[in-house]
């Protein structure tokens, strides 16, 4: 079983303050293009969100929101959905990622073993927002938050970690600016 949170929680700062996963690609929010490609996959999605809860609930998932009124960062959502995941395995994906691989969980899954906490996707690139990691990473994901820590790798790198390639790049394609997001639109 795998459940998966979907990072929604950011401040869109490079797309001019405007909530990510409500902006349109080819006329459908990007939120709506990731959990087509994701909740097939996976046995429950939620949403981490820290504004517009109330858009993102009419997409049928649970909302869920970061502990602190802070914004702390993408970890802040990962603890969030690790801390309502049923499953010992949780999806992490961000909001605007619209051309997930339909393979991504089986793939990823096909590398989590006993000895592995933390599973992280990669093209021709890292994806470090792309990961699949134990439930059970939640305490210690709370203590690193605590002591100051915001950077993803930096608490992927204390983990025992292991990355799966995948083939299209193009399918890891984050809508970090308006341009980006027309030109995927076109």
């Amino acid at each position: 079983m795998v459940d998966a949170v979907i990072l929604a929680g950011g401040e869109a700062r490079r797309m001019g303050g405007h909530d990510k996963g409500l902006l349109c690609c080819a006329g459908v929010p990007l939120v709506q293009c990731v959990i087509s490609r994701i909740a097939p996959q996976v046995d429950n999605v939620w949403i981490s969100a820290n504004r517009h809860v109330d858009d993102y609930a009419r997409f049928g998932y649970a909302v869920i929101q970061d502990a602190s009124a802070d914004y702390l960062g993408p970890l802040a959502g990962v603890l969030a959905g690790l801390r309502v995941a049923q499953s010992e395995w949780v999806l992490i994906v961000p909001c605007d990622t619209p051309y997930l691989p339909m393979d991504l969980v089986a793939k990823m899954m096909a590398s989590a073993d006993d000895n592995v906490d933390v599973v992280v996707a990669e093209a021709e690139r890292l994806h470090a927002t792309v990961m699949l990691c134990r439930r059970d990473l939640a305490a210690g994901l709370r203590v690193f938050l605590a002591a100051g820590g915001r950077k993803v790798r930096a608490w992927q790198a204390q983990q025992r970690c292991v990355v799966v390639s995948f083939e299209n790049e193009a399918a890891f394609q984050n809508m970090n600016t308006p341009a980006e997001l027309a030109g995927a639109a076109s």
